[in-house]
């Protein structure tokens, strides 16, 4: 291994904070190392707001479920798909904007990659993250926080800000359960894969002194009902096409 893959292989995610605020100069530069991800097209349909205030940051708690450490980290950002500024150039020169589900789904992409690279960069400056999901409750009221116009769409929060922590790491997947040769494998290999994860995630669990539970098993309760069952609604009130 080199460096950047022992970087990669240290990963945690950070639920505990010290109040060390992160400095602008830090956010700027994780930010600019963001925008060297790939971008299809050089579209670079993302963007990021740095929540300063902290009334806001107060009510993003609320608006997350109840997840202190969106106030307590150092610093919060709301990591956002934004098609707004092609919207105006396309205004600006007389055209008709029309892209459809292929543009969200890039912006979603677009904003992923971009997150991806600004966290490595803040790790390797020693801070700690932790993506929230949680931005995603509840959109409409995030969107009225944030005053975000037609065509910026909110993908997730990430906190960030000196660990004060240290979290043993939670197993992945083997890699032959997610690295294939020329096609798809069939269900009971697939299963077999699973099989085997499962013991290492129950031993996981243990030795954090959480009930054992069998990884599918978590996996199968998680995906029989819907969440966040508002989110095509409010994207589409955004300006998405989802067809």
């Amino acid at each position: 291994m080199n460096p950047t893959i022992e970087l990669l292989h240290r990963h945690r995610s950070i639920r505990r904070y010290t109040d060390q605020v992160v400095p602008d100069e830090a956010l700027r530069e994780a930010v600019a190392a963001g925008q060297a991800a790939s971008t299809s097209s050089a579209i670079q349909s993302y963007c990021v707001i740095h929540v300063r205030d902290m009334a806001k940051r107060r009510r993003l708690v609320e608006l997350t479920g109840n997840q202190e450490k969106v106030a307590a980290c150092g610093a919060f950002l709301a990591v956002c798909g934004d098609t707004r500024r092609h919207r105006l150039a396309a205004a600006r020169d007389g055209k008709t904007y029309d892209a459809r589900f292929e543009a969200f789904l890039l912006a979603v992409i677009d904003a992923s990659l971009f997150a991806q690279n600004m966290v490595v960069a803040l790790e390797s400056m020693g801070y700690g993250i932790c993506y929230i999901g949680g931005l995603r409750n509840r959109p409409f009221e995030v969107d009225e926080l944030l005053d975000l116009p037609e065509g910026v769409h909110p993908i997730f929060g990430l906190c960030v800000g000196v660990p004060a922590e240290a979290p043993a790491a939670r197993p992945r997947l083997p890699v032959d359960a997610v690295l294939f040769d020329d096609a798809y494998p069939d269900d009971p290999a697939v299963l077999a894969e699973l099989e085997r994860y499962d013991t290492a995630y129950e031993r996981y669990l243990v030795e954090r002194g959480a009930e054992p539970r069998r990884w599918s098993s978590i996996m199968a309760d998680k995906f029989t009902s819907p969440v966040r069952a508002d989110q095509a609604a409010y994207h589409r009130a955004k300006g998405a096409r989802l067809d």
